[in-house]
């Protein structure tokens, strides 16, 4: 670990508001902070799901209901499982989940796997409906695809709510990675609200490897996505939209994230703090990895979990 990271995480640590650093450390077993230890700060899904593989559940899955493959949208990927309590009563608050892979590959749950149903049995259990999103590609389908279809589907869920028991005034977005990318520009740019506003109570930033697209490594996923004219990165960056924003919002970002991913989550985190905007409730997740933030959820390492349910519940 380099001095800067290390200074940069200590900082952050000092800033977790409602959990101490010395409690949030607690959280994950110690032979399993060995294991993603030595996989170290880098993207690898195989290695930390057969970490935690084991600990997730297997379908069936007991008292849960699940709806496959909802269309909420014309193209193939336009598709959401939707996960509810059997026997619920009441309209309950909605988490939807977008997940990762670079804006070029990645599912909402590949046949067998226990990722990312994993957040959905989570949400479900804990009072809320659990809606997995999965969206467009790039290069097939480059900006503003994947921005257009976090609106569709939240409209979507939000007309329909009734039909899962859902409460269409608490809707909150949640996205991992590039899902992440695609949910903090969603809530940036209000030309995709659409005429009655975004649809949303709020949202979470899990491990966002760019709201400053101009301070980004280029990468194939950007290119591919957002073009190669860098002039428009600025106008399509979630960066200045979010200082605007009403909407509340909450973000983490993982202690062993790869360095530049954790840099500008460290530096965007300092900026709203200094801003009009003011500060969010903004966390490290100590001894995770990028996959490990998602793969972890539904454990019993609540770090994360627990910060999702408080602000789900206050709004802030």
């Amino acid at each position: 670990m380099s001095k800067t990271h290390q200074r940069i995480t200590l900082a952050a640590l000092a800033g977790l508001g409602m959990l101490a650093a010395s409690q949030a450390m607690a959280q994950m077993p110690s032979d399993i902070a060995e294991k993603i230890a030595a996989i170290g700060r880098v993207v690898d899904g195989q290695k930390t799901g057969e970490i935690y593989t084991p600990l997730q559940e297997k379908e069936p899955y007991a008292g849960i209901k699940v709806a496959r493959d909802v269309k909420y949208g014309p193209d193939p990927r336009n598709l959401i499982d939707i996960f509810t309590v059997e026997g619920a009563t009441g309209a309950r608050p909605v988490l939807m989940f977008v997940h990762g892979g670079g804006l070029i590959r990645g599912s909402k749950r590949t046949p067998g796997s226990a990722f990312y149903d994993n957040v959905m049995l989570w949400a479900a259990r804990n009072g809320m409906v659990g809606v997995n999103v999965e969206y467009r590609l790039a290069p097939a389908h480059p900006w503003p695809a994947g921005t257009e279809d976090m609106g569709a589907a939240v409209r979507f869920v939000a007309e329909n709510a009734a039909t899962y028991g859902a409460d269409p005034a608490k809707i909150f977005l949640m996205g991992h990675s590039a899902g992440a990318t695609h949910v903090s520009t969603f809530v940036s740019h209000p030309e995709f609200h659409g005429p009655k506003g975004s649809g949303l109570a709020g949202a979470i930033f899990s491990s966002t490897p760019a709201f400053d697209l101009t301070a980004e490594p280029a990468n194939e996923g950007r290119t591919a996505y957002y073009g190669t004219d860098a002039s428009k990165y600025a106008e399509r960056s979630a960066f200045q939209g979010l200082i605007k924003t009403s909407i509340p919002f909450m973000m983490s970002v993982a202690e062993l994230d790869p360095p530049t991913i954790f840099e500008q989550n460290a530096r965007f985190k300092e900026i709203l703090c200094k801003s009009e905007h003011g500060c969010v409730r903004a966390i490290v997740l100590p001894k995770h990895s990028h996959m490990s933030a998602s793969y972890h959820i539904n454990t019993a390492d609540k770090m994360l979990t627990n910060q999702i349910l408080e602000f789900v519940k206050t709004g802030k």
